[in-house]
This record gives C-alpha cells, sequence and structure tokens, in this order.
C-alpha cells in the first residue's frame, strides 16, 4: 500500500510539512558573519589589522584553551553528555529550566532555522535596515515576504514601523545590539512587540552582542513563556568564533519547530568543553567588556577629534561615515593591509568598523586618516548638498543625522 493512502489526512500533511523541511534545510547555504565579510575580503598579507568580521582578537580565555585541549584526546567518541554538562550550567546561571535550551555549533543554525520555521510566503519576515543579513537570505528560502524597516532616530528597531509594516508578519527579528550600528533596543519595546504582534508570530531577539552592552536581556521574557526566542553565541566576547558554539533559547514548543529543519547532531566536543570552561570564569565577560568598552571609546574620541563622523556603539564594531562611497575606502584601506567593511546598501556612504585591539585600531588610525586626506575620490564626484543634508532612504523617508 503506498504511503499516502496509509495516512490519514491530518499525518499526511505534517508528513508534507517535514518533507519540505527537510528539503528547504538541504536546499541552502547557513550564512554567518564569516561568510558575509569573504564575500569581499582580499588577500591578507602578513602582519594585517582584520576587522572586518565582528571578531575577537583576543580569542578564547585561557581555561577555555586549557579545556580544548584536555578534551582533545577524547575526539574519537561524540560524549553526548558534555552538551548535558553545559546546558546544566548556563540554566542554572539563568535561572533557565534546562528543556528551554537547544545547543548548535554558533548561532546561525538557529537563526535560519527560525525563519524557516515561522515565515513563509504568507507570513513575512521583519527586520531593521541597516540590520545583520542573514535571516533575510533563510527567508528567500521560505519564500516569505522580507520586510525592511529604518531605525529610529536613536538608531534602536522602530516597533511601531515593523508592527504597522507587516501585519502578515511570521518573524520579527530584533538584533540588540544592533549588527552593524552597535546600538541597542530597549526591553520595553521587545515587549511591547510581543504585547501587538499578529497572533502565531514569533519574536527573534538575537543577544550576539549582548554582553559588550549594559542592555537588559529577553531571557525574562522566555522565562514567562512568551512567544520568544532568544539567541546567545560563544562568537564574540567569548573569543569562539572559529569554535563554534550556541544557544536557542525558547519554550520547548518554539524549540521543537526548529528542529524539524536541525535534526539532532553531535556537537563539537571542544566546542563544548571551551563554552563551558569560559561560563565557569567568574570575571570574564566583565573584564572583556570593560576592555572592549575602553579601546571602542578611545577610537571614537579619536574620530571625533578629527572631525569623523559616525554612529555611537555599544558594541564591538560601529558604523563610520566614509564622506564618499564606502567601497573607495574599503579598497584603500585594504591597500594599507587594514582590511575594514562591510557596506549596507540603505547607507552607502557607511561601513563597519570592529574593535579590535588597542593596537589594530591606531593602525586603523594612521590609515584611515591617511586615506581620507590623499587621493581616494579620485573620479567620484561628491553628492549634491541637498543629498547630503537630508540624506534620505531609498523610499523617502529621512535618514537620521549621525553624530560625531
Amino acid at each position: 500500500m503506498k504511503t499516502n493512502e496509509i495516512l490519514s489526512n491530518g499525518s499526511r500533511r505534517t508528513f508534507l510539512q517535514l518533507s519540505a523541511a527537510a528539503t528547504a534545510a538541504a536546499a541552502f547555504r547557513i550564512t554567518t558573519e564569516a561568510s558575509l565579510a569573504a564575500e569581499d575580503r582580499k588577500v591578507f598579507h602578513p602582519g594585517a589589522v582584520v576587522i572586518d568580521a565582528n571578531e575577537n582578537p583576543l580569542g578564547p580565555c585561557d581555561a577555555a584553551r586549557k579545556a580544548i585541549v584536555d578534551m582533545a584526546p577524547q575526539g574519537g567518541r561524540y560524549s553526548y553528555w558534555l552538551a548535558e554538562e553545559f546546558v546544566k550550567t548556563f540554566t542554572e546561571m539563568e535561572g533557565l529550566k534546562q528543556e528551554y535550551v537547544r545547543v548548535f555549533p554558533g548561532s546561525s543554525e538557529p537563526l535560519h532555522f527560525s525563519v524557516l520555521a515561522f515565515t513563509s510566503p504568507a507570513k513575512s519576515y521583519v527586520t531593521a535596515d541597516p540590520g545583520y543579513e542573514a535571516g533575510m537570505k533563510a527567508a528567500k528560502i521560505s519564500g516569505a515576504r522580507i520586510v525592511k524597516t529604518p531605525l529610529t532616530k536613536t538608531y534602536a528597531h522602530d516597533i511601531k514601523a515593523m508592527l504597522a509594516a507587516a501585519p502578515d508578519a511570521g518573524l520579527f527579528y530584533v538584533c540588540s545590539p544592533n549588527n552593524p550600528t552597535g546600538t541597542l533596543t530597549p526591553h520595553s519595546e521587545i515587549e511591547q512587540l510581543l504585547a501587538a504582534k499578529p497572533k502565531g508570530s514569533v519574536v527573534l531577539v538575537d543577544e550576539a552582542y549582548i554582553h559588550f552592552s549594559d542592555g537588559v536581556s529577553a531571557l525574562d521574557l522566555v522565562k514567562a513563556d512568551r512567544d520568544v526566542i532568544v539567541l546567545r553565541t560563544f562568537s564574540k566576547i567569548y573569543g569562539m568564533a572559529g569554535i563554534r558554539c550556541g544557544m536557542a533559547i525558547a519554550r520547548p514548543d518554539l524549540l521543537a519547530k526548529l528542529e524539524n529543519f536541525s535534526g539532532w547532531s553531535a556537537m563539537p566536543i571542544t566546542a563544548l568543553a571551551a563554552a563551558t570552561a569560559s561560563l565557569k570564569h567568574e570575571h570574564l565577560v566583565s573584564e572583556r567588556k570593560k576592555l572592549n568598552a575602553e579601546i571602542r571609546q578611545k577610537t571614537l574620541d579619536w574620530l571625533g577629534s578629527h572631525g569623523y563622523s559616525f554612529v555611537p556603539s555599544e558594541s564591538n564594531c560601529f558604523m563610520l561615515d566614509t564622506k564618499r562611497p564606502a567601497k573607495e575606502v574599503i579598497d584603500a584601506m585594504a591597500a594599507r593591509n587594514v582590511f575594514i567593511g562591510r557596506i549596507w546598501p540603505v547607507w552607502p556612504t557607511y561601513t563597519r568598523i570592529t574593535v579590535g585591539t588597542q593596537q589594530d585600531m591606531e593602525a586603523f588610525q594612521s590609515a584611515f586618516d591617511a586615506v581620507m586626506k590623499g587621493s581616494a575620490t579620485t573620479g567620484y564626484s561628491a553628492p549634491s548638498s541637498s543629498f547630503r543634508t537630508r540624506r534620505s532612504y531609498p523610499d523617502g523617508q529621512s535618514w537620521p543625522n549621525v553624530s560625531s
């Protein structure tokens, strides 16, 4: 007897949905910060300053490095129990139930799986512009309408605009601090989004950069069983971008929908060992947050004192006004062995700068000053004064003024 003859209507729909999920998951490549940066990267030369992918130049802490070395001899085994230990450590720290956490190799996979699970041709994907692009790539696979809304004058997600633009929304994506601007969306605004969103839709809060800021986490909304998924990663403040560990944190029923796309596979045991050791390092986050803030502020102070404009940030990156097509400046900087980038089309004269070491940022300052005072404008006509003062989005909305 054929499969479709023995399935009931309800089970047949489930079967088809799962088949479609599997097909979609197999049909696309997971987009990461690394892959986006690599699209425009040139070949690095010895001594290059690489501040284009929001990586942490400090790498894993000493305790995490030791944990990797100690775990390496066990690399021939899957060691599923390490995931249980990691989840237990995290949930005890945050006051969460263990079944509310699903571990992934970074946060890119659960971001994509969330988009596939909750958007469709009938359910839109809603995001900020400029904002992290990975979710939009996943939305193209799900066939969802992609709705991009400008940031507010304070560079937060415009919650009212997001709600108004997509009464058919399936998923609202809020990255706070935002990538690329490094700016926060207040917790109260996320609460308002949850209260006013369409029934059945989900809010995805990406907290990849939360530890760099004084922002309030949305984990309390998960504990309250709201329609929210929170993403965390060890790629940023913990310095494990190349090691790959992250989490989706949500009600079990929401996590189950992600698993239709992800299946179940063993995590790299070295990543779990390093992540667990990092969580247990009592002062790691506070020490790295302080160091990043100091280097960032010195860099922004230098830019301001030299008359350069930027968006104030609370993260490990910020948006810098190049006063000309940013691609010209990115290429000129690369010629000086300093790699910055990338560009968001809505802000064509801005590029994102990652906060590196103090030595990195001093090299950046020297190269940027030379490029801006040099001949990088050759062959390019500056915009009219009306463009510079109005600074419009393509849809005609005003572009918020940028602090300097």
